[in-house]
């Protein structure tokens, strides 16, 4: 069994700096993790990228054929990676072996989490290959200080865990530059009856209906819990990750061949 981390969330959310980070961690604790680049719009990595889609297209090659602009060619970069997974993409997985983890910087648009199929059909393609995977969602820490902003935050996560069908993390990124941590504790398992009275406090009073199915989405699917990261604490790093290895079973077979070793050492004692 392989593993895998599909990291998601708006542009600008600390995406590659959570991969970059969470690879130092790794490195420091010698854990083997490889980082794969699935942006074909970056420029610029503080990680090692172990596979990079710009080496199958790039968002300039499309802006230049179809005469269009860089979110437009970044889906088409998307589509073509679509069409390329039987070739190009089980190629590059040849070069993993069975217990390799890997974790996926995807692009800030949000448009292919949550809109078109593309992230969907590729998740199917890692498991096939027998890949554990589990989406990691990040929202910059900033959304929690205001209620209709990390509503909106949440239900951008809620598209997308449904577009995804994957076990789902939650995280709240860049906690290292929120200077106001008061209210911190509010945003990470919120009371949705709190949430539903700032909202109805901050909007018209004609929008109170919606607020109140907007909560009761939120809240009948259980996802509003995040996970404060703060990628100057080790801890920190250390929770998220264990959080994200048990989404996706990570560890277990080792814990049973251990198990299977040790009860085959009785068998031969006796």
């Amino acid at each position: 069994m392989r593993y895998a981390q599909l990291v998601i969330g708006p542009a600008g959310s600390g995406k590659s700096t959570y991969c970059s980070s969470l690879h130092q961690h790794c490195e420091t604790i010698r854990r083997t993790m490889h980082i794969v680049n699935l942006d074909p719009a970056a420029e610029v990595f503080n990680y090692p990228v172990a596979m990079d889609i710009r080496e199958l297209v790039s968002v300039d090659v499309f802006m230049e054929e179809l005469k269009c602009g860089p979110n437009a060619a970044l889906i088409r970069c998307m589509e073509y990676l679509e069409d390329s997974l039987y070739n190009w993409l089980d190629e590059e997985l040849e070069n993993f072996t069975d217990d390799d983890y890997l974790v996926f910087d995807c692009p800030g648009q949000i448009e292919i989490f949550t809109h078109v199929p593309v992230l969907k059909n590729f998740v199917e393609h890692l498991k096939k290959n027998s890949f554990n995977v589990c989406a990691v969602y990040l929202l910059d820490s900033q959304f929690v200080t205001d209620v209709t902003k990390f509503i909106s935050g949440c239900m951008v996560s809620l598209s997308a865990m449904i577009q995804l069908e994957l076990p789902h993390v939650n995280i709240l990124s860049k906690m290292d530059l929120l200077q106001d941590k008061s209210n911190i504790e509010e945003y990470l398992d919120p009371e949705p009856r709190i949430m539903l009275a700032g909202l109805n406090q901050r909007m018209a009073p004609q929008y109170a209906k919606l607020n109140k199915a907007l909560i009761e989405l939120v809240e009948q699917y259980s996802m509003v819990r995040f996970t404060p990261l703060d990628l100057r604490k080790e801890r920190s790093i250390q929770y998220v990750l264990s959080e994200i290895d048990k989404c996706i079973q990570f560890g277990e077979d080792a814990e049973v061949k251990i198990k299977e070793l040790d009860e085959d050492m009785d068998q031969l004692e006796l």
